[in-house]
Order: structure tokens, then sequence, then C-alpha cells
């Protein structure tokens, strides 16, 4: 435990640092300074307002777990609750001190802005891993093994209802904002006219970095739990510290990577380039440390496991690149010539071409490393694809702050040139971001797998029954659970959106002298609306995951809930392929067309691109990452659910 805990120390300090470094950068004038404070603000209000929902059931099912587990459980679930959500606080504190400063920092020049931007998304994935490590040391190290079941289902429980209601509040404000705002007014992107500017950058930070830094700390969190689970239980206590190991050898590494990534910053390296070079780096590292560990402990086995998974992982990531960016996002953007069906036609297609190869990587890795090392390799394969989070969820979070230092920019009048800048950087935010949604989906594969073995294991189901009735009724009420569930949540971004779309409509038409810019825009009414919608919501896809294996196991018995695992990790897995590529194909198409191509920002070509990413919108940004959370969710409610009733129900 020695290197766990001196892993986690080494990246506690390199937050401080990075933290201080990110404060101790100018803020700007005073209209930046205005602006980033009501960002923070309206972040803080919805993130407050998300947890007076959802931590009244956090008690209830601690209560539950106290009386019917051991109160030992009950903590380590609320650890683990607590943990997920101080990590996506904290992440997206940060992440909204940064935003004007990165504004301010592309004043002189772009590495300046990409040291700052790249700082505050560094905290958010240190930030992540130490928490995600410290709160599992300190639960296994107290309580045990079993307990850190409960710290998992807490991490997944609190990651849904974050990624969900972000996710809602975050598209929901950037539809309408983007209906009225672009489409319908032809204003520019933040443009401090429109009255969901403020709201839209708001959902930068509770969406894509708070809700996605609870959702990978819950990823993070559930493949180092099934892999140090079917590793006890195949080999004893050499294979929790196998485990252990080899994640700490990935926060180390990402720890390096960063710093490189920091020095090329400051170096005025090309942004693309430095921040490849730390995900490279990290990698590099990474697998250098494991190779030495398995040398040292003579299982080269445990190295060749882990080796598949970093390789599918990248893979992933470099193809998720080929079809959110280059040449196939040219090719939907030249679609827009035929008008917005075309465009939907088109992504729509791209979505789902681009789950044939990244699913046969997924099955040839999982193929792989269980003939390398049975289940525990796929598990482990799970573990290095996620190993290095901290440096990949440092370029992915980056993202989101280019993202609001650009609104900031706009809202606050800075030179054309700043704007310039933070759309260079958010342009490559949006790539790494769907490259990040990559890993994230295949190494929900790979842990839904472990996960299921884990639960096959304690319900000792030692084969699937195919002739059993019960399993396909599982498997068909998994595969619809996918489908329903996203619905649920892309009608719950159409509800919402439609009060803004009506509210920025009412604030237009009562208020002429908006457009004008003689008059302010209600801001404030906007921000509210976004909230509310999220929060009335977000409950009910929360509540489906974890009441649907509960309620086939005691209905149906254990085949059925395996069933269910299958069903729903086979059409999750490639739902949430589809909808994250396909979302950020009409993404960057857009921005295609807005760097001054076929026509430029108020073509026609361009309307049609906007209604294309206001329909990925909601795909890439609420239903598909969600799909990862439900998937491994389920799994991990079968397994604590089954470890209270399952006397009984045997």
């Amino acid at each position: 435990m020695a290197i766990l805990f001196s892993s986690i120390l080494a990246g506690t300090i390199l937050i401080v640092y990075l933290t201080l470094n990110v404060l101790d950068k100018s803020p700007g004038n005073e209209k930046t300074e205005k602006i980033s404070r009501i960002i923070q603000r309206g972040a803080k209000s919805f993130l407050f307002q998300e947890y007076t929902i959802f931590f009244p059931i956090v008690f209830l099912l601690s209560l539950l777990f106290g009386f019917s587990s051991g109160w030992v459980n009950a903590i380590s679930f609320i650890i683990g609750s607590s943990f997920s959500v101080l990590a996506g606080f904290f992440g997206m504190l940060i992440a909204t001190k940064s935003n004007a400063r990165t504004a301010w920092g592309a004043t002189k020049g772009i590495g300046e802005a990409l040291d700052i931007a790249f700082s505050g998304g560094a905290v958010m994935g240190l930030i992540v891993s130490v928490l995600g490590l410290a709160g599992l040391g300190i639960v296994y190290l107290l309580f045990g093994l079993q307990a850190v079941s409960y710290y998992s289902l807490g991490a997944s429980f609190v990651a849904l209802f974050a990624r969900v209601g972000g996710g809602i509040y975050t598209k929901a404000a950037d539809v309408g904002a983007d209906i009225v705002g672009k489409v319908e007014s032809n204003l520019p992107e933040d443009d401090p006219r429109n009255p969901a500017v403020i709201a839209d950058n708001v959902g930068d930070n509770v969406g894509d970095v708070a809700g996605m830094g609870a959702d990978l700390y819950e990823s993070y969190v559930g493949s180092i739990f099934s892999a140090i689970s079917l590793g006890y239980a195949l080999f004893g206590a050499s294979g929790i510290t196998s485990t252990l190991y080899i994640i700490s050898f990935g926060l180390i590494s990402s720890i390096l990577a960063i710093i490189l990534v920091k020095v090329l910053s400051r170096l005025n390296t090309e942004p693309a380039l430095a921040l490849r070079s730390g995900t490279i780096a990290s990698s590099v590292i990474f697998l250098a440390f494991s190779l030495s560990y398995a040398i040292m402990d003579k299982n080269m086995n445990l190295f060749w496991t882990v080796l598949v998974g970093n390789i599918v992982g990248v893979s992933i990531g470099l193809i998720t690149e080929w079809y959110t960016s280059g040449k196939k996002v040219e090719k939907l953007a030249h679609s827009a010539a035929m008008g917005p069906a075309n465009v939907i036609i088109s992504g729509t297609a791209l979505g789902m071409e681009s789950t044939a190869v990244i699913t046969i990587l997924i099955a040839v890795g999982t193929l792989i490393s269980h003939k390398l090392g049975g289940l525990y390799g796929i598990a482990m394969a799970g573990v290095g694809m996620l190993a290095t989070l901290a440096m990949n969820l440092s370029v992915d979070a980056y993202g989101p702050i280019a993202d609001n230092a650009g609104g900031v920019a706009q809202m606050a009048g800075l030179e054309k040139g700043v704007r310039d800048i933070t759309d260079k950087l958010d342009a490559l935010g949006n790539t790494t971001a769907a490259m990040g949604k990559g890993f994230a989906i295949g190494s929900a594969a790979l842990t839904a797998i472990a996960l299921f073995a884990n639960f096959g294991s304690i319900a000792h189901i030692q084969q699937i029954q195919l002739q059993d009735p019960k399993m396909f009724i599982g498997a068909l009420i998994g595969a619809m659970l996918t489908f329903f569930f996203s619905a649920l949540a892309m009608n719950a971004v159409g509800d919402a959106a439609n009060d803004m779309v009506e509210e920025i409509r009412r604030q237009i038409r009562e208020m002429p002298g908006i457009l004008a810019g003689a008059t302010e825009p209600d801001y404030g009414s906007c921000i509210k609306i976004a909230t509310k919608g999220a929060l009335k919501r977000m409950v009910l896809p929360s509540v489906l995951a974890i009441a649907s294996p509960i309620i086939l196991m005691l209905g149906l018995g254990v085949q059925s809930v395996a069933g269910l695992l299958i069903g729903s990790t086979v059409t999750g897995v490639a739902l949430a392929i589809f909808m994250a590529n396909s979302g950020g194909a009409w993404d960057n198409a857009k921005k295609y067309v807005e760097e001054g191509h076929l026509g430029g920002k108020g073509s026609f070509a361009h309307k049609a691109t906007v209604v294309g990413d206001t329909v990925g919108d909601p795909y890439k940004d609420t239903a598909g990452p969600a799909l990862n959370i439900l998937i491994k969710l389920m799994a991990i409610t079968s397994i604590v659910f089954y470890s209270i009733v399952g006397r009984w129900i045997q």
C-alpha cells in the first residue's frame, strides 16, 4: 500500500501547486471578472440544489444498507458518494476560476492561454484519481474487500445523478441558446445579447466538468473494484497487490506527463502537439513501469493484459478522433448544402458506422486479455485503459474551460484575436472530449464484463441457461432499458429546452432593446429555468438503473438479472459509441463552417450544421455518456443487492 499512498501524496502536492498557479494569474478587467463571478454563482447554485435532491436518497439507502448488511457497508457507501461529489465540485470550482484567467491569458498568446486552461483541467484530472484511490485505500484498509463494493456503488449512484442532471442542464441551455440566438436572431456564439448565454456557460461547468468528473470517477473506481475483486478470488492478496501497483503507476505516469505539458505550453508549443505529447508520454511511462513490475513479479501475463487494454484504449481514441475531425467532418459539413435533413442523415450514418471498428476492437481486446489472464485479465485490461485517467481527463477537462474562456472574451468585448485563440483551443477540446468519451466507452465494456463475472461468481451462476426463458426475458429488458433510458434523458433535454426557448423569445419580444444592445437581458431567469428543468427530470432515469435489477431479481431470479446485464451491456456500448461520435462530428462540422468554409457564419450551410449540432448535443453530452454509468451501475447494484438477499432467493 506504500506506493499507493505515495502516488496519492504526489498527486495532492501537484494539485495544490496547479491550483495556486491558476489563482496567481490575472482574471482580467472588471468585465471579465464580473462575468466569471456570475458563472461561478450559477454553477454553485445548481450543484447545491442538485445535492439537496440526491443526498436524502443516499441517506435513505445508507440506512437500508446499515440495517440489512451492516453499518460498515453503509459508511463505505456514503464515502463513495461523498468523494464522488467532492471530485466533481472541486473540479468545477477551479474550472470556473480558470475561465476568465484563460481569456485574459489569451491576450498574451496561445501558450499562456493553454497553460492556464490545461492547469485547470489537470486539477480536475488529478482530483478524480487522487480521491478515487484515497477513498478506495481507506475503505479497504479499514473495512475490507466486501465494503469496497458499497464504496463503488456510492460512486456510481452519484455519478449517474451528476451526469444526467448536469447533462440536461447544459444541453437545455445550449440548445435554447442556439435555436433562438443563432438560427432565429443570427447572433454569434456567446453574444451577450442572447439571454441564455450565461446559462450556457454555466452548463459547460455543471455538465462537462462536474458531471464528467463524477462520471469518470465512477469509471475509475469501478474498474479497480472489478479487478481487485476478481484478483482476490483467483490469487488471494497478491491479486489485490498487483492491481494497486498498476493503478499507482498510472497516477505517477500521469503526474509526469502533466508536468511535460506544462513545460511545452510555456515554450509556446502548438497546443495539439503539446496535449498529444502528454497523452503519449503518460502511456509510455506507465507501460515502462508496468513492464518493470511484471519482470520483478515474474508475471509477464499481467503486463500483456495491461498493454492490451492500453493499446485498445489508445486505438479507440484515435478512431474516435478520425470520425469526429478531419475529412470525415469536412464531408459531413459539405452535406449541409442539401439542408438540415441531409446533415442529420449523414451524421447518424457516421455514428452508426463508427460502432463497427470500435466494437471489434473491444471484442478483440476482451478475447486476447481473457486468453492471457482469464476474467482477471479482462479486468486488468480495463484498468490498463483507465490507469492514466489523470492525464486523459486533464486533456478532456481543459476543453470546457477553453469554451468558457471564449464566452467570457465575447461577452467582455475583448479583441478578436483573443476569441480566435480560445476558439482554436475549444475546437481541439471538442476532439479531445470525443476521445475521452471513447476511452470511457471502451473501459465501460471491459469493466461491465468483469463485474458480470463477479456477479456470476457470488450468485453461483455456473453457466448461462439459454433455454431458460427468464434469462431471455432479462436480456430483452436489458436491451430495451438502454433505449428507454436514453429516451428519458433526451426528452428531458427537449422539454427543458422548450422552456428555455420560450423564455428567450419572451425576453426578445418584450424587451426590444436586447437585440440592439441597449437593454441587458435577464440572464438569471434562464439560469433558473435550466436548473429547474434539470432537477425535475433527472430523478427518474437515475432511479431506473437501481430499480431494474432489484425488481428482476425479486420477480424472476438471478438468471433474469444475468440476461439483463448482458442485454444492457451489448446495446449500451454500441448506442453510446453511436451517440458520442455522431454528436462530436455534428459539433465539429458546425465549427468547420464557422471558421469561414461553405459561406461561414449565418450562411445556409451554417444554419443546417447548427441544427445537426443541436440534435447531437443531448446525444454526446447527456444520454451517451450516461449509458456508460448505467450498465456498470446495474451490475454493481446486482452484486450488492444479491449479497443482501441472496440467501433468500436461492
